[in-house]
């Protein structure tokens, strides 16, 4: 079911895992810090999804959306709706979120380009590179770059971690939309500039 991280900010269990797996967790929405054993369950959506009544697509009739997996499993026409899937076309629980698509990068965790080290969040790429590998001669593909839309998986920094210092001081998640491509996104900030004077 849902969990609450911060003030305001809800997440199911599911979505909530990988933020978990980094050394020190940001919130995927707002974007600040929290502690993993401060996480709460939020009980109201619980209560909403056995109060709220939807109607079945395949019948009609009024269910708690708690109960809908149940009913939809048990619905011919339900079934039917859902391509004979039933239970298993809404996922795992009706509280999670539908799988990632495989196609989308992950751009919230990162691998060491120097050691492999793993679901490092982008704080933590650039301190452990800081720390281990301050010396390392070697020419390595910045994780963060190449997984932005605009990134080149197979160009390789001369000094990557002055890249990281000065390049990757902020989270791209803040200020970029990842569904529209460089020109879109030049002229939505040019026409904000204009509006601003």
């Amino acid at each position: 079911f849902s969990h609450v991280l911060c003030i305001g900010c809800q997440f199911c269990g599911e979505c909530l895992q990988p933020c978990l797996q980094v050394p020190s967790p940001l919130c995927p929405l707002c974007r600040l810090p929290f502690d993993p054993k401060k996480v709460d369950k939020a009980t109201h959506v619980e209560k909403q999804l056995s109060s709220y009544k939807a109607p079945c697509r395949g019948c009609n009739k009024k269910v708690t959306l708690a109960k809908m997996r149940v009913h939809i499993s048990s619905c011919l026409k339900g079934r039917q709706v859902w391509g004979g899937a039933g239970v298993s076309a809404l996922g795992p629980s009706l509280a999670q979120c539908p799988p990632t698509p495989s196609n989308i990068p992950n751009r919230s965790t990162f691998a060491c380009p120097y050691c492999g080290a793993r679901n490092l969040d982008q704080q933590e790429l650039v301190k452990h590179c800081v720390e281990s590998h301050r010396s390392d001669p070697n020419r390595v593909v910045c994780p963060i770059c190449s997984a932005m839309p605009w990134g080149d998986p197979s160009y390789k920094s001369a000094n990557f971690l002055q890249h990281l210092l000065h390049r990757h001081k902020f989270s791209y998640d803040t200020f970029v939309d990842y569904s529209i491509d460089e020109e879109a996104a030049f002229q939505a900030a040019l026409a904000l500039s204009l509006s601003e004077n």
